[in-house]
């Protein structure tokens, strides 16, 4: 949910359910390496609420606009982390066929 103003877009505060500081901060990082923002931070408004908001406030784009590029920007780094990963787990499984029973577990 958005919460801004009818008369300047560049200022928005996003409410966002059941998330807490895990994508909350990293969607923060990903604001702040816009240009576009001047100013980007979250709250939670209660411990026991699973719920943040995340303030945004740009140099002149559309908030909203910024903020779903921050997420696409976000997603982005999330699936490149995920197949560096997947990349690097087959690599080991390659050189390494004797750590690996036949059912995929590690030998202990």
């Amino acid at each position: 949910m958005e919460h801004g103003s009818f008369s300047d877009n560049t200022k928005s505060t996003f409410s966002l359910a059941d998330e807490d500081h895990t994508l909350a901060n990293a969607i923060r990082f990903t604001l702040n390496q816009d240009p576009r923002v001047s100013f980007s931070g979250y709250s939670i408004p209660h411990p026991s609420e699973n719920r943040v908001n995340i303030r945004v406030q740009t140099t002149g784009a559309p908030a909203g606009e910024v903020m779903k590029d921050a997420c696409q920007d976000l997603m982005m780094m999330c699936q490149h982390v995920r197949s560096t990963f997947d990349k690097a787990v087959s690599d080991y499984k390659m050189r390494n066929p004797e750590d690996m029973n036949t059912n995929g577990t590690e030998n202990v």
